[in-house]
């Protein structure tokens, strides 16, 4: 690649031709009108690109796209919305419970087609969050490259399946409780808002937290947007490049050599990956309907997703955002501190 009579170094020409194609991915979806254009988009040019040669995203890329979403998820919050989260919460502790049952019951299936041991089986079936997966079982002494293909093809599926499903089958409805007034762009207030979002970010990241990036902010536009102080709005295009810099980072990971390690495996995530999906789908589809929330904002809240990927989702197609984090963020919490003790219980089940 030669940029007008500046030929570029190898490895800054790999970074540059991935974004390229990332945001060329992410603009023809957009112009397809594809739900979650730019996520998919760019994960799906990026993802076919790394298929014939080497890839390449620039390691800050995800972390910045995090914080700017993380404040742009705070900002629909407020004290009222608050309330309304404060009295689903039983509701939302449940969903937590409910998607971890999901994935303990997508075991067997793994286990069974993987051929792998069930140790290895529910880490990986799991819907944790990669990262948090990963590390919980690294802490297991369970190998970490099933763990990581199994939960990374789980968050594709369900970045691919789980919005055009939704804006068939479940639209917005009533989400008034949960919406909080919007705010004009002020590009100092939004510069000083992203400066304190990355201190924060940083702090938390020193404490091992998964996901400081994206938690770390979210509490800071959360606390500032409840009390009245949030002195700018996050604009779209920087939403926009976010999803390009997540959808860019999951497509890198899905090489030759990675999706063809293990075929069994792969087949394995895959379909584990969908019935978990559909069960979840209509776990939360009958929450939704049974404690009067909203129904597609539940459904996207027990999706086996990630919490970024799947409140951006929510933010794209219009559902409650806050009730769509506060369930992901909720999960994310419990598999921290019951994941591994739920599988030392069952563990000793299978002992006796």
């Amino acid at each position: 690649m030669i940029v007008p009579g500046v030929s570029l170094p190898p490895a800054l020409r790999t970074h540059v031709l991935t974004l390229l194609v990332a945001l060329t991915g992410g603009t023809i979806c957009h112009l397809l009108s594809v739900p979650l254009a730019w996520m998919i988009g760019a994960m799906t040019g990026v993802a076919t690109l790394a298929w014939f040669r080497p890839v390449a995203v620039h390691r800050y890329m995800r972390p910045a796209g995090l914080i700017f979403l993380g404040l742009a998820f705070g900002q629909t919050f407020s004290g009222p919305v608050l309330g309304a989260l404060v009295a689903a919460l039983p509701v939302i502790i449940l969903a937590g419970a409910l998607s971890i049952a999901a994935g303990i019951a997508a075991v067997p299936i793994f286990t069974r087609m993987a051929r792998t041991d069930p140790r290895t089986a529910f880490f990986s079936a799991v819907p944790g969050g990669v990262i948090v997966m990963v590390v919980l079982a690294q802490r297991e002494g369970v190998p970490v490259a099933p763990v990581t293909m199994a939960q990374t093809i789980r968050v594709v599926v369900v970045v691919l399946a789980i919005p055009p499903l939704l804006t068939a089958f479940a639209p917005p409805g009533d989400s008034s409780l949960f919406m909080a007034p919007g705010l004009p762009v002020d590009l100092a207030g939004l510069a000083l808002m992203a400066a304190l979002g990355l201190g924060v970010a940083l702090l938390l990241n020193r404490t091992g937290i998964a996901n400081p990036w994206m938690i770390g902010p979210c509490m800071l536009g959360i606390t500032a947007a409840s009390l009245g102080v949030l002195p700018s709005s996050v604009p779209p295009v920087l939403v926009d490049a976010a999803q390009v810099a997540m959808g860019a980072t999951l497509g890198q990971r899905l090489t030759r050599e990675f999706l063809l390690s293990s075929r069994r495996l792969l087949i394995a995530s895959v379909v584990a990956a969908i019935v978990l999906s559909l069960l979840c789908m209509v776990l939360g589809g009958l929450l939704g309907w049974a404690s009067g929330l909203p129904v597609g904002a539940v459904m996207l809240g027990l999706a086996p997703g990630g919490m970024p990927e799947m409140t951006v989702t929510a933010k794209a197609l219009e559902h409650a955002v806050p009730l769509v984090l506060a369930f992901h963020l909720t999960r994310t919490l419990m598999c921290n501190f019951l994941i591994g003790p739920l599988w030392r219980g069952l563990a000793r089940l299978r002992g006796r």
